[in-house]
């Protein structure tokens, strides 16, 4: 592949480039998942019919077929891992970069609406503190507490 026909981070912020990307990866990688699969399905088959070694104990050539050919189902298993993880970049890219900045404007929207009700309702009321102060002297300094009792 040349360097002109490289995914880049540019390219991956558009959701359809995204989309794109995503459906080359399966296409590239679904295969090469089921290749490895089924050559680790025929070796396996081909190592327990005639993997029988002088001096095997019974099962033992089953076993080591098992053994031998483990790393390529763990292969296939690996390549199938990567297409949910990229499924996973593209919603998490998609939360944390297009729709938070929506959500964090909806936000602030919300909290500027419901600033200016109580600045309108504040002036409506008496301003009458609803404990009666106390004649201590020390009135300014319980204030604070009052409020928050």
């Amino acid at each position: 592949m040349s360097a002109e026909n490289r995914w880049t981070p540019d390219h991956m912020r558009s959701p359809a480039n995204r989309a794109i990307h995503l459906e080359q990866r399966r296409a590239q990688l679904q295969p090469l998942a089921d290749d490895l699969r089924r050559i680790a399905r025929e070796m396996e088959a081909v190592l327990k019919e005639e993997g029988r070694i002088e001096g095997d104990f019974p099962g033992q050539p089953w076993l080591r077929a098992k053994h031998v050919v483990k790393p390529l189902f763990d292969a296939a298993d690996n390549v199938e891992k990567v297409l949910p993880a990229l499924g996973a970049f593209n919603a998490r890219f998609q939360h944390s970069y297009e729709e938070l900045p929506d959500k964090r404007e909806a936000k602030r929207q919300k909290k500027a609406l419901a600033r200016q009700e109580k600045q309108a309702i504040e002036p409506a009321q008496t301003g009458e503190r609803t404990v009666p102060a106390q004649q201590t002297g020390f009135d300014d300094v319980f204030d604070g507490l009052r409020k928050g009792a």
